[in-house]
């Protein structure tokens, strides 16, 4: 072989490598969810949401897809996590916290991973670790609940801090709690297919909360669904609730009564914790006015 036709050949064979690079894919974290777009009805992502300092996250664990999470950098929060529910299959798993690599190296491993007992300084600013939750007042709420998934993997990949708020444990072990159960709930007794969830927190509107400077406190929890195919006959106390409806949580007793009023009668330990069920409509005009976005959850209203 001459030396120019070697030549040829190995940039020939330089090309054909370059382009099988530009091909792999390094990471879960991408301008949109069209990895994991399943997680969303029709395959569509909530509409109206600023793309700017909003982060994308395609939860990945053992090599497969668990759920989808819009994760807020700066508030070192998400804002909401989206979820096919089913039905737990065992307890709630002993599982160790764990962290989005990615957020910290652009090109690590895409699977979540455990904290480590000394964290990288990367990981500590990119997003929330299990430090700043330790004496903090605040438990570690789930927005997409191990409660409502079906595997043993699948409820262990909820215990990511991307997927996690700070939350009053009132609110967390209280009525928030009730309305996730009810969820449940109602998903196995009249949905006759998937019912499609996305569950976040929305922010105070006099400027942010924060634990250690660093994690923003969300005023309130919020929560809707979307289940297309349903019984032909609901009861007549159920009939509103399908194929869509939401709730509104109070994640700080003192705020005030505008969003979700407060039920005086309540334990004291739960009262100013209150969940206010509404339409999906209702929750979406919350959403807008509260995150100055047109915020449209479901691909045409769940219908």
């Amino acid at each position: 072989m001459s030396h120019s036709t070697h030549m040829r050949s190995s940039i020939g064979a330089l090309v054909l490598l370059l382009s099988c690079f530009d091909h792999l894919v390094f990471g879960e974290l991408n301008q949109d969810f069209s990895k994991c777009h399943d997680f969303f009805y029709k395959g569509t992502p909530p509409k109206g949401v600023n793309a700017l300092g909003y982060q994308p996250i395609c939860q990945r664990f053992k090599n497969q897809f668990r759920f989808a999470s819009m994760y807020q950098r700066q508030h070192r929060t998400p804002l909401y996590s989206a979820y096919v529910i089913s039905s737990a299959d065992g307890k709630r798993p002993t599982s160790a916290w764990m962290y989005e690599p990615q957020l910290a190296f652009s090109r690590a491993n895409p699977e979540m991973k455990p904290f480590n007992i000394s964290v990288d300084q990367n990981v500590m600013e990119s997003q929330a670790v299990l430090q700043d939750y330790i004496n903090s007042n605040y438990t570690r709420g789930h927005l997409n609940p191990s409660m409502h998934q079906n595997t043993s993997e699948d409820r262990v990949a909820t215990f990511t801090l991307t997927n996690i708020v700070p939350q009053r444990a009132g609110s967390n072990s209280g009525p928030w709690n009730s309305w996730e159960n009810g969820v449940l709930r109602k998903f196995k007794a009249f949905c006759e297919g998937p019912m499609y969830v996305i569950t976040g927190a929305m922010p105070y509107a006099n400027g942010a909360r924060w634990i250690k400077n660093r994690v923003s406190v969300p005023e309130y929890m919020w929560s809707a669904y979307c289940c297309p195919s349903y019984k032909a006959k609901l009861p007549r106390d159920v009939l509103p609730l399908f194929p869509t409806y939401a709730a509104v949580g109070r994640n700080d007793r003192n705020s005030g009564e505008e969003i979700v009023p407060v039920n005086p009668k309540a334990r004291t330990a739960l009262r100013g914790y209150d969940v206010r069920k509404m339409p999906l409509n209702t929750l979406e005009g919350i959403l807008a006015q509260r995150l100055n976005m047109p915020i449209s959850l479901f691909e045409g209203r769940c219908q």
